[in-house]
């Protein structure tokens, strides 16, 4: 099976490799291959969204963790949902203001002030490497248990995998391999289900075999009431404040195919909660004793599967960690060129070298976060910890930002500081994280406080939106080979 599994990769890797060469052969200009024309169709909106979510969380991650604790694995599933509909109903509309990263979206939010923009692209980047990272850590483990190479090497030969096809394609290879991944993710993950159930002797004898407070509503007997909405809040947050999914929105046709294709992927999705819970405690029936609980995915692929589908389920784990790995990248290199370029040289890159540079960027981001995941092997822990530390701020930057008029930057900025470090002190002290199950409630709570407080006690932004967008999209045409873009008179209404 490991000799099929390895031919099965090796063929899979080739054909998305050659399918994102085959539609990025036109790409010739910064914004095609950074955001694929910003002409993205719902089908291929709707496809790169749902691979995106389905990602080494749901596949590694959430398994586990309800080998673990049972129902709480639909958590994973049920915050990302909540998380994408609130997307798709309250940042969709920001399509119309044609933004390329988040930093400059946040920004615009309080007068397009550059020492926010500056620090929130850092924070982008920086979160970006983390998500890439738990993804090259959820792929090189699943390769460790089928192949029996060490885990580390694995891990390299992960982000090798899918640096290759994002590096020669750019975001139209994204989307399109992406695509094709939801195809193979949703019916892999669905079969396994199906079979897994089988296997155990059907739905009574799967819960038989769980331990009783594993059975309670999303296991909160096991669990806790504050933990569980806690993880529950985390992925929802991440949804919400992770630039890959803002790169849908700035790469989408129009406002209305966006929000149809995020409606539609968050219904998938909450239908898919039940999914990986049910993987993880199949496996639980079939063996208690795993030395890791990220392992139950591909156990049962490995060894309660026919051998045709097992390969099939063994891809689809594969795609879902590569389909995620491959948006984070992009939208990490997106910062890199809008924002941490200048930062660094005072200037916007040449529109005739943005592709170039583009792709020097994406070798060396995968690299680093091949560097941060080669030290860590607890995906859900590294996930939430992550998002606590650098995007709960984000978060409330965004939420504050879109709907109240008053924030200004001297508030975006104690956001920020205080979502951080509230997260840090709270992931500091045992008791207080095992509490709350992570940090990323009293992280909001801080940065939410602290970003009103000091709104309210400095002065009003005295640059209006139109003003701030006009700053932005000057700033962004330097880089754009179509010098004849105007700046939006479009404006958000808060």
């Amino acid at each position: 099976m490991e000799h099929l599994f390895i031919v099965a990769f090796v063929v899979y890797l080739l054909a998305m490799i050659a399918l994102g060469w085959f539609v990025s052969r036109k790409n010739t200009s910064g914004e095609q291959f950074l955001l694929g024309g910003r002409s993205l169709p719902l089908l291929l909106t709707l496809g790169t969204t749902v691979a995106t979510m389905v990602g080494t969380g749901s596949s590694m991650g959430a398994v586990g963790f309800a080998y673990q604790n049972g129902w709480a694995g639909t958590l994973y599933g049920i915050g990302g949902a909540i998380g994408i509909l609130l997307l798709a109903w309250w940042f969709a509309p920001v399509r119309q203001l044609r933004f390329m990263t988040m930093s400059e979206e946040l920004s615009y939010y309080v007068g397009a002030n550059p020492l926010i923009k500056n620090l929130i692209a850092v924070i982008i980047f920086v979160a970006s490497i983390g998500w890439l990272g738990a993804h090259i850590i959820g792929g090189g483990m699943y390769l460790a248990w089928l192949t029996g190479l060490d885990i580390q090497w694995a891990k390299v030969i992960i982000a090798i995998s899918f640096a290759i096809y994002v590096v020669i394609g750019g975001y139209t290879a994204v989307v399109w391999t992406d695509s094709i991944q939801a195809l193979i993710l949703f019916s892999g993950f669905i079969l396994m289900a199906v079979f897994s159930l089988y296997s155990v002797g059907g739905w009574d004898a799967m819960l038989a075999a769980q331990p009783v407070e594993n059975l309670s509503w999303f296991a909160v007997d096991k669990i806790g009431v504050l933990p569980a909405i806690s993880l529950a809040l985390a992925i929802m947050v991440g949804i919400l404040a992770t630039p890959s999914f803002r790169q849908r929105i700035y790469s989408g046709s129009d406002v209305g195919s966006i929000r149809r294709s995020f409606v539609y992927s968050g219904v998938l999705y909450l239908f898919f909660s039940c999914i990986p819970a049910i993987i993880g405690m199949t496996a639980f029936a079939t063996d208690a004793s795993l030395d890791n609980a990220s392992f139950a995915f591909p156990h049962m692929a490995l060894h309660f599967m026919p051998v045709g589908l097992g390969l099939l389920i063994i891809i689809a784990g594969i795609s879902a960690t590569l389909s995620s790995a491959s948006s984070d990248a992009i939208a990490a290199v997106s910062v890199v060129m809008r924002d941490l370029y200048c930062l660094a040289t005072g200037s916007m890159p040449q529109p005739d070298k943005v592709v170039w540079l583009s792709r020097l960027s994406l070798v060396v981001t995968i690299g680093l976060a091949l560097l941060f995941a080669l030290s860590s092997n607890d995906i859900i822990a590294y996930i939430t910890q992550m998002i606590a530390i650098l995007m709960a701020g984000l978060c409330i930057c965004a939420l504050l930002g879109r709907f109240w008029s008053r924030y200004n930057w001297q508030g975006a900025l104690a956001t920020l500081i205080a979502g951080c470090v509230t997260a840090l002190v709270v992931g500091n002290h045992a008791d207080w994280n095992s509490w709350f199950g992570n940090p990323v409630l009293p992280s909001l709570g801080m940065a939410l406080v602290s970003g009103v407080l000091v709104s309210l006690l400095t002065p009003q932004s005295s640059i209006s939106s139109r003003e701030a967008l006009a700053i932005l999209d000057a700033e962004r045409q330097r880089m754009e080979s179509s010098a004849d873009l105007q700046a939006s008179p479009v404006q958000l209404n808060k």
